[in-house]
């Protein structure tokens, strides 16, 4: 609000200013230069006075944006202390004990089950490999039908097809 009051300010200054320039040039015309220089005195001091807003202004812009920063810095730290509390309430349901001792039982099963897998593949002998090989034959040729095969011997020679009487030709059986 200070801001935008001081920026206010300095458009009235300013366009006093142009006002008093204009006077003054007028009573430089006229011959009253006593007056001339006791308005560009003026001019001058609302100058400066122009130059402190312009500073104030800044200095008011550097610290909106100081606050919006530390803003977003306490934001920023009250999201860590949600997580720290998040981890410690983790921590508490969790402990080192327990993590150890799940991974312990894991490391068990992943053992026992590689036991039970080489039990399983060792206790096979090379005759049950066969054995489990030949069935495997027997079942995929019972997938698969083939047609039976003629057991008379093909002829050398191959007969010539007859020609067929009475057919019609395609010309006319589409035309018809």
């Amino acid at each position: 609000q200070q801001r935008d009051k001081l920026k206010q300010y300095q458009k009235r200054i300013n366009l006093n200013l142009e006002k008093e320039r204009m006077l003054a040039r007028q009573l430089l015309k006229e011959g009253k230069k006593e007056k001339a220089m006791l308005l560009l005195k003026k001019k001058r001091y609302q100058e400066q006075l122009l130059d402190k807003t312009e500073n104030q202004i800044s200095n008011l812009e550097r610290m909106v944006q100081d606050i919006e920063f530390t803003q977003i810095e306490m934001k920023v730290i009250e999201g860590l202390k949600i997580g720290n509390e998040c981890l410690n309430k983790m921590h508490q349901v969790m402990s080192i004990e327990e993590v150890e001792r799940i991974i312990d039982e894991t490391q068990d099963a992943v053992e026992y089950q590689r036991q039970i897998d080489e039990l399983l593949a060792g206790s096979l002998t090379e005759e049950d490999e066969d054995a489990i090989l030949e069935e495997l034959n027997a079942i995929t040729q019972e997938q698969i039908e083939l047609p039976e095969v003629p057991s008379e011997p093909l002829p050398e020679k191959i007969p010539e097809a007859s020609p067929i009487k009475n057919r019609p030709k395609p010309e006319l059986v589409a035309a018809s």
